[in-house]
């Protein structure tokens, strides 16, 4: 075979199998919180697959079983503790703004 036509083959590579964050034995539910809230951010929002190393699968349950959850008030839509904490702080002025001309 010439070696223009070799160099066309993909290199066979050998992967390294990661282990999957979700057990065999772990059920999604909505009531699994310690499950849920591995794929949760700080802010409350849901990781992507890439991040959770998850299945596609896997995704589209632990999606579901987070929006069931919010929508039971198990999680909250958005965790503003930090937000808040700064927005008090920032001294307010009151009164109506003016240009300077």
């Amino acid at each position: 075979m010439d070696k223009s036509k070799q160099s066309f083959r993909k290199s066979k590579r050998s992967f390294r199998r990661r282990l999957p964050p979700i057990g065999s034995g772990d059920r999604i539910d909505y009531r699994n919180m310690s499950l849920i809230s591995r794929f949760l951010s700080e802010q409350g929002k849901i990781l992507s697959r890439r991040t959770n190393r998850l299945t596609l699968k896997q995704q589209r349950l632990i999606t579901i079983a987070i929006k069931q959850a919010r929508i039971l008030s198990l999680l909250p839509f958005r965790n503003n503790e930090k937000q808040l904490e700064r927005v008090e702080s920032i001294p307010r002025t009151t009164g109506p703004r003016t240009k300077n001309k």
